[in-house]
């Protein structure tokens, strides 16, 4: 049945930034269609796996701090070791979101915006294609955002813009490269997604109005919206996709 090419029952899948927003979202997804998952974060929430662990679901917790240049290395050298060696699923979330005019952007603000956004996500997956071509087979999926695909309004914000374009780019470079090793890499662009990341600027009395009116869709997004996006891309529903970066944004991006 075609519902069942949304199953990954068994499957080692890694998420960074999965305590919280729209790493939780994600794991949660990937967690009720039968995936191991291993969360990772730079604080841990332990009421966070508390609760996915009484929903009946299957998860453990590494910390890592995206920050740290050794850092995803490490990371996927312990999961391979929590797990036997086998990573069927690398789900690169975590990241920052920061704004301000170039003109006066700090270069320390600037660097770890790129650390995070960036460095860290290329090495995740460098990291993780060493056992992914062992076994012939993963999956990579990073969040990008629609900030990679246009320059929203009013915020200025143009290294943020700059670091999510380069994780599509990456994202496409690294399909075409290692399709033939059974390795399929997309990415999922989101709009206006309602978690702590955003609230601030939804809340904003100039900000929150101007990103609604650039929503076609009368609402913002849920994590469970990417969430759902996030299990297709990495399921056997999405077998014949690789290289894509999958807009979910209400439509902010068609006007």
């Amino acid at each position: 049945m075609i519902f069942d090419r949304f199953r990954i029952d068994g499957q080692i899948a890694l998420v960074t930034g999965g305590t919280r927003g729209i790493g939780l979202g994600i794991v949660e997804a990937l967690a009720e269609a039968g995936a191991r998952v291993v969360v990772s974060s730079k604080v841990p929430k332990p009421e966070v796996l508390a609760r996915l662990r009484a929903a009946g679901h299957q998860v453990d917790y590494i910390a890592a701090d995206m920050e740290d240049p050794a850092a995803p290395a490490k990371l996927i050298a312990d999961t391979l070791a929590l797990t036997g060696g086998r990573l069927d699923i690398l789900v690169n979330n975590a990241g920052v979101a920061q704004h301000g005019d170039t003109e006066t952007f700090p270069a320390a603000q600037y660097r770890r915006l790129m650390d995070i956004n960036v460095d860290a996500v290329f090495r995740m997956c460098q990291a993780a294609l060493t056992p992914m071509r062992k076994q012939h087979s993963g999956v990579i999926l990073n969040i990008g955002s629609i900030s990679g695909l246009v320059s929203n309004i009013p915020q200025p914000q143009a290294a943020y813009n700059a670091s999510k374009a380069a994780v599509h780019m990456l994202t496409r470079s690294l399909a075409s490269d290692h399709a033939a090793d059974g390795i399929r890499v997309n990415a999922i662009a989101p709009g206006y997604i309602d978690t702590d990341m955003t609230s601030g600027g939804l809340a904003d009395p100039v900000w929150g109005p101007i990103w609604r009116q650039m929503t076609p869709m009368p609402k913002v997004g849920t994590a469970e919206d990417i969430g759902a996006a996030a299990l297709y891309l990495c399921s056997p529903a999405s077998g014949f996709v690789t290289g894509e970066v999958l807009v979910i944004d209400g439509g902010y991006t068609a006007r």
